[in-house]
C-alpha cells in the first residue's frame, strides 16, 4: 500500500477512533429464559412474533421450547426457517414476506450468526422498505429504529447478539457484504447455554474459533478502548480455558455457559473496536464458496498473525499471558509465536483443517479486491495491506499445510 493511501486509512480511523465516546453505541439487556423472552414481548405489547431460525435447528426441536412459551402466553409466532449458511438477499426478502404477510410485530433472530445476520436485515427492510439491502451497505444507510428485536444465539461464536453488523451475500454474484448501523443492535439478547447443547463438535470447534478471532483482532487493532481491551482479553481467558471442555464434551453446562459469556464479550468487543483482514478475508470466501464464516476464520486466523508480524507481537504477547500459555518474562517474540502455535494446535485437535481446498487460484485477484474493499478504511488493522498484498493469504489458505 503506498503511503498517500495509508494516510487515508488511518485519518479516516483515528476520526473514527475520536468520535466513539459520543456514537450511540448500547449493549443488549440480557435474558437467561424463554419465559423472560415472552414476559419482554409482552411487556412491549407485542401479539405476533417472526422467528427467523434455520432448518436444521427447527429440525433438531430447539425452538420447541419458545413455541411452548409463547403459545402458553397467547404470543403468535411465524417461524422461517430457510436461511442458508450466508444467509442471502433472497432470504431476507422472503422473511420480510412472512412478517408483512403475518402482521408481525417483533423479531426473534434464533440461531447462530446467519438467522442471526437475516433477522437483523429484516428489520432494517420493515424500517426501510423503499431502500433495497444492496443499497443498505456500508455504514450508517438504515438510521431508524426497528421493531423489537430479541436474538437468541444457539452457538458460542458469533457475538451477533451484541453487534451493529449483519452480513448478506447477494446470490447472483456471490459477493457478500456488510451492512452497519447502531440500529441492529439488538435490544435483547438471550444466553441459554442449554440451546446450544445439541449443537455437533465441529460446530463447537468453528464457532468458538470464530468468538476467539473476534477478540483477538479486536484486540491488535489500533482503535480500542479500556473498556474493549478488557472484553477481549476476558473473551480469550475463557475461550482457552473451555473451548476444548465443550468440543469433547458437549453436555458440559458451565463449560458452554462460559462460552457464551466469552463470545458475548468478544461481540461487544468488535463492536466498537472492529475487527481486520481475517474478516475480510473470510467474508469473500463465505460469499463465493458458501464456506461457513467460523470455519474460514479458524483457518486464516495463524496465518493473518503471522502476516501482520512484529508490529503485533507485544499485544500478542499479553494474550498469551492471559491465556496461561505463556509467562510475563517470555521475550514478545517467542510469546507472539507460542500465541500463534497454540491457535493452531486448538485446530488441528479440533478436527480443523490447515487448508480451504475450495479456494480457486483464478478467484484470488477478485477476492482479494472485494476484502480490500472491505477492510480499507474501515478496519483499524495493524498493519494495512492493499489487494495485491491481500492476496499472499488466499494462496497460503488455498494450500496451508495439505498436501497438494
Amino acid at each position: 500500500m503506498n503511503f498517500i493511501e495509508k494516510c487515508y486509512c488511518r485519518v479516516f480511523q483515528f476520526c473514527f477512533r475520536m468520535l466513539l465516546p459520543v456514537l450511540p453505541y448500547r449493549d443488549p439487556e440480557v435474558l437467561v429464559s424463554e419465559e423472560e423472552i415472552a414476559a419482554v414481548l409482552k411487556k412491549n405489547g407485542c401479539s405476533s412474533v417472526l422467528v427467523v431460525t434455520d432448518e436444521g435447528l427447527h429440525k433438531l426441536g430447539l425452538l420447541d421450547q419458545v413455541k411452548t412459551v409463547l403459545e402458553s402466553k397467547e404470543i403468535a409466532y411465524t417461524i422461517y426457517d430457510k436461511t442458508v449458511a450466508n444467509p442471502t438477499v433472497a432470504n431476507v426478502e422472503e422473511a420480510y414476506g412472512l412478517y408483512l404477510t403475518n402482521r408481525c410485530d417483533s423479531i426473534i433472530g434464533f440461531g447462530g450468526g446467519s438467522p442471526m445476520d437475516c433477522a437483523k436485515t429484516v428489520g432494517a427492510r420493515i424500517v426501510k422498505p423503499g431502500k433495497t439491502i444492496p443499497k443498505m451497505k456500508g455504514i450508517l444507510k438504515v438510521r431508524k429504529r426497528l421493531p423489537l428485536f430479541i436474538a437468541v444465539p444457539t452457538t458460542a461464536g458469533t457475538g451477533s447478539e451484541t453487534t451493529l453488523a449483519a452480513v448478506i451475500t447477494d446470490g447472483e454474484n456471490g459477493y457478500k457484504f456488510p451492512i452497519n448501523d447502531f440500529s441492529l443492535i439488538p435490544r435483547y439478547a438471550a444466553l441459554m447455554p442449554e440451546v446450544t447443547r445439541g449443537l455437533p463438535p465441529s460446530i463447537t470447534a468453528t464457532t468458538g474459533m470464530d468468538a476467539l478471532t473476534h477478540a483477538v483482532e479486536a484486540y491488535i487493532g489500533c482503535s480500542t478502548t479500556k473498556e474493549t481491551r478488557e472484553y477481549a482479553l476476558e473473551a480469550v481467558r475463557l475461550i482457552f480455558e473451555n473451548i476444548e471442555t465443550v468440543y469433547v464434551n458437549g453436555n458440559d453446562m458451565e463449560a458452554r455457559k462460559k462460552m457464551l459469556y466469552a463470545s458475548f464479550l468478544a461481540g461487544k468487543a468488535f463492536s466498537k473496536s472492529y475487527v481486520g483482514y481475517c474478516h475480510a478475508v473470510a467474508h469473500s470466501l463465505g460469499g463465493r464458496y458458501n464456506i461457513p464464516h467460523g470455519l474460514a476464520n479458524a483457518v486464516l486466523l495463524p496465518y493473518v498473525l503471522e502476516a501482520y508480524g512484529p508490529v503485533v507481537y507485544g499485544k500478542l504477547k499479553r494474550l498469551a499471558v492471559v491465556g496461561g500459555v505463556v509467562s510475563e518474562e517470555t521475550e514478545e517474540k517467542d510469546a507472539a509465536h507460542c500465541f500463534i502455535e497454540i491457535i493452531r494446535a486448538f485446530n488441528q485437535r479440533m478436527g480443523i483443517p490447515e487448508c480451504l481446498q475450495e479456494i480457486q487460484a483464478e478467484d484470488i485477484c477478485e477476492l482479494a479486491m472485494n476484502a480490500a474493499k472491505e477492510g480499507n478504511p474501515l478496519y483499524p488493522v495493524p498493519k494495512l495491506m492493499n489487494a495485491k498484498e491481500l492476496e499472499q493469504l488466499y494462496y497460503v489458505a488455498m494450500k496451508g499445510g495439505c498436501n497438494s
